[in-house]
């Protein structure tokens, strides 16, 4: 190294907190806009990758971002509800197969999923420990449910209704853990999944009760005509599904009008897909189907444009932050006019010291630049794993 080029180094290795602080001010300005990009592409790549793989969805006209939202990532408030009857359309068309989705509940803070075992296998979801639901009052817990409340099979949730001034009297349901699902690194993880049908006894539309035909419950019966039995207040309702009162469960009513909040449709082929797509439009119809890619395509958009503000923001700083530093070479030139005087009275060439006083700013700027592109690099190469922690807790 030569004489002003060690000079320099040695002048910056003398003062080492201003140079730090000027080099971590300028790698974190070049570093903050890319960085940013990096992340938010690779946010939206995981975002997107959920609606991707969701061909269809199926739910009551009105916001479809609503229906994504809480369809898909089970985030939004339940959407308004549409009947059984709409899963029938898909199923009878022969053009998709249907997979229902009830929401609404929730499990010491996390959302019950109401599904069926197709809901797994189309997600690719498998069971780290147990198994999936096999009976009425099972459910399936995701990795960062059992991480974070610390249940495991065999354990019991209560189930709780989404909103704490719910009227409607629905009682909570204890559902047995009955396994736990491997990460995900998804909305799946922070849910609780049970079968539809226990969804709809959480929401009281199906109840079990003691035998009223048992001399036991006798103080609970009003009146007996032949089969007909009727029961007053007294009767006993179960708030827990076991093996010994499972057959006691029933619903009333017809299941085709029974609620779902969505329905999720996997047809078989492109042309499958617009021909089911066609089959519920019409200025009659209250069901709609929304394709989820293309409604989170439009959210992200919206999104990326306010990216774009936020960078010309930090464009604006990164200017400022240069003239900063400009100013602290400047300042720092007119502290050491001494320094340079005794230079040039010892021999030094004027164009000497001019490259020892450039070379200062450019060893910051190379180290400022250096630090810059490894913390891109690192976002780049574990942004997605640092993501996915995330998510996972």
């Amino acid at each position: 190294m030569s004489g002003p080029l060690y000079l320099a180094w040695r002048y910056l290795a003398r003062h080492p907190i201003k140079t730090a602080i000027l080099v971590a001010s300028i790698a974190l300005i070049a570093f903050l806009p890319a960085g940013l990009d990096s992340l938010v592409d690779q946010s939206a790549a995981r975002l997107t990758a959920r609606a991707d793989s969701t061909p269809l969805l199926v739910g009551a006209k009105g916001s479809a971002l609503d229906l994504v939202l809480s369809g898909l990532y089970f985030e939004s408030d339940p959407p308004t509800p549409v009947s059984w009857s709409a899963l029938e359309r898909v199923a009878e068309s022969g053009l998709a197969e249907p997979i229902p989705l009830h929401l609404g509940f929730r499990a010491r803070g996390h959302p019950i999923v109401g599904t069926s075992l197709e809901y797994f296998d189309f997600r690719g979801l498998s069971v780290a420990a147990g198994r999936l639901m096999a009976m009425l009052g099972e459910c399936v817990v995701g990795a960062g449910v059992a991480r974070e409340l610390g249940v495991s099979t065999g354990d019991s949730l209560l189930s709780s209704p989404e909103s704490v001034f719910d009227l409607a009297g629905v009682y909570p349901l204890r559902m047995r853990v009955a396994g736990i699902l491997a990460p995900s690194y998804g909305p799946d993880d922070r849910a609780v999944f049970v079968d539809v049908k226990t969804a709809w006894v959480i929401a009281g539309l199906g109840h079990g009760h003691q035998d009223l035909r048992s001399p036991e419950a006798e103080a609970a019966v009003l009146s007996r005509e032949g089969e007909r039995v009727v029961a007053n207040a007294a009767v006993v309702e179960y708030n827990e599904i076991t093996e010994q009162n499972a057959a006691s469960f029933h619903f009333h009513g017809d299941r085709s009008g029974h609620p779902l909040s969505a329905v999720i449709a996997v047809p078989r082929d492109e042309k499958a897909r617009v021909l089911l797509m066609g089959r519920f439009e019409g200025g009659d119809e209250t069901v709609q189907v929304v394709r989820p890619a293309g409604v989170m395509d439009e959210l992200l958009d919206t999104v990326l444009t306010v990216r774009s503000y936020v960078v010309a923001a930090m464009r604006s700083v990164a200017v400022a932050t240069l003239a900063t530093a400009a100013l602290v070479f400047m300042l720092s030139l007119r502290l050491r006019q001494r320094e340079v005087e005794t230079l040039v009275k010892i021999g030094a060439a004027r164009g000497s010291i001019a490259v020892l006083l450039a070379s200062e700013v450019v060893f910051v700027l190379a180290a400022a630049a250096l630090v810059a592109s490894v913390l891109t690099l690192a976002v780049r190469h574990f942004g997605d794993a640092a993501i996915r922690a995330l998510l996972l807790t």
